[in-house]
């Protein structure tokens, strides 16, 4: 019995919706409607099912972005992508590894909806305009001023990420030992002067409100949390090394931007209704 095309390219239309989303919860949700209008499709008109799939699966990204801007202007403190556990594999690709980053993600939540769906199908999944065209419902000479207006936002704002996986698990690891200890120091040494530590509590858990910005202050405000009681985890989440802390019993993700050896971005998911996905791999492909 062939395999139902859904079920054969679920794991790439749920990194489609995930990646125009930047939560899995709702990527889930997206995927359950894209099924129901799958399953009443006229299959005999489908002439490229995957090419479709992904039409609608990005129609359904589209519109529930749209939703999503509006509760995110009422959400509590910053806003930072769900967090998801990943094999080492998912870095081979390393195009996928950057784009499904907790960096990468947060830079595309500042895009326009109908930006970050072109940028996301073009840049990441190398759809044709015509095809995006098609998905967007926007004529293709417009996709592509959508897309070099995107691409021009996203290389300004993106950070360097040019480090190897070895030394990026290196700085992680030693990230990790220092706020075991809690000593300021220790903690200075392994950050990048202007590091900065962005943190999302979602006004469900403890967490700085607005970015915190250099060494010492964040610092002394990662020492405070790991005087209660601690204990962390080096994990991959996002396709790169990264860590999987307990605060007090509560879970917390931690994701770094290494730059010439040290930290130079630390991002602090707290909030709770995004910490369910850290126990079973994702499945990201492209």
């Amino acid at each position: 019995m062939t395999e139902d095309p859904f079920v054969a390219h679920r794991g790439l239309l749920f990194t489609v919706a995930y990646e125009m989303l930047g939560s899995a919860a709702d990527a889930e949700d997206v995927l359950q409607e894209s099924w129901l209008r799958w399953a009443g499709a006229d299959r005999s008109r489908v002439r490229d099912p995957r090419a479709y799939l992904v039409r609608v699966v990005t129609r359904q990204s589209f519109n529930r972005l749209r939703t999503l801007a509006r509760r995110r202007e009422d959400y509590v403190g910053e806003w930072l992508p769900e967090p998801l556990l990943t094999s080492p594999d998912v870095a081979e690709d390393v195009e996928l590894a950057e784009s499904v980053s907790i960096a990468m993600l947060t830079v595309l939540e500042t895009l326009a909806p109908t930006q970050r769906a072109v940028f996301v199908l073009r840049e990441v999944f190398e759809l044709p305009y015509a095809e995006i065209a098609v998905a967007i419902g926007k004529p293709a000479a417009t996709v592509r001023q959508i897309a070099r207006r995107a691409r021009e936002h996203v290389a300004a704002r993106r950070p360097r990420m040019q480090v190897s996986r070895s030394e990026q698990q290196a700085v992680v690891e030693r990230f990790l030992a220092a706020l075991r200890t809690g000593r300021l120091q220790e903690l200075m040494e392994v950050m990048a002067p202007d590091v900065v530590l962005i943190a999302d509590g979602g006004g469900l858990a403890a967490a700085a409100l607005a970015p915190v910005h250099g060494a010492e202050l964040v610092a002394r405000v990662l020492a405070r949390a790991s005087r209660s009681a601690f204990a962390s985890a080096a994990v991959w989440l996002n396709g790169a090394p990264a860590g999987r802390i307990e605060v007090d019993g509560e879970p917390a993700a931690v994701s770094l931007v290494v730059a010439d050896g040290r930290v130079s971005r630390v991002y602090l998911v707290r909030n709770p209704r995004k910490l369910t996905r850290l126990d079973e791999p994702a499945d990201l492909v492209r």
